[in-house]
């Protein structure tokens, strides 16, 4: 009497840990909490030209939103007429699936922390890391009359880490 009352405890064990197990395992792949202790640093030299100093189109300081996040966003033509983002002093925090995106300035969703659906934008790559200098080529498709923000964005959460509003240099 008393075994079969311990098979059934042992079996309800089983049980648990056969489903417990997948699910903390997906739990730790969608929030990746190592990442919130672990800081990736880049230190990017500016894109040198040849010929002349690239030329500061927009710039715009990063003010955060879901996280703390900070430093400088500008937008470069360098003499060959190849344009992109640089961003300096930058900091934020680090997550899964940060992208670095440029957007509509006018956006009414950047005034929140997280967004429904995906931000309408232009992708320029995923965040190469959470601390230093760094530079993101735009495709010559990118309408800068348009998209006159940049946006850190956590495309698995669609949660805002930051946000620029750039304005002519």
């Amino acid at each position: 009497m008393n075994t079969n009352t311990g098979s059934r405890v042992s079996r309800k064990k089983g049980i648990l840990a056969a489903i417990g197990i997948p699910v903390l395992v997906a739990a730790w792949w969608a929030f990746r909490p190592e990442k919130l202790f672990i800081n990736q640093k880049v230190h990017e030299a500016a894109p040198a030209a040849l010929s002349s100093e690239p030329e500061a189109l927009y710039t715009g300081k990063l003010e955060g939103k879901v996280h703390p996040t900070s430093g400088r966003a500008t937008i470069y033509k360098s003499s060959d007429g190849k344009q992109y983002l640089r961003l300096s002093d930058f900091a934020t925090s680090n997550g899964p699936d940060v992208h670095v995106l440029l957007v509509r300035g006018e956006d009414k969703a950047l005034g929140q922390e997280i967004v429904k659906g995906d931000l309408d934008g232009v992708e320029l790559g995923s965040l190469k890391g959470n601390q230093g200098d760094q530079n993101y080529d735009l495709p010559s498709t990118a309408d800068l009359n348009q998209y006159q923000a940049v946006a850190i964005y956590c495309q698995r959460f669609h949660a805002i880490f930051g946000v620029a509003k750039l304005e002519k240099f």
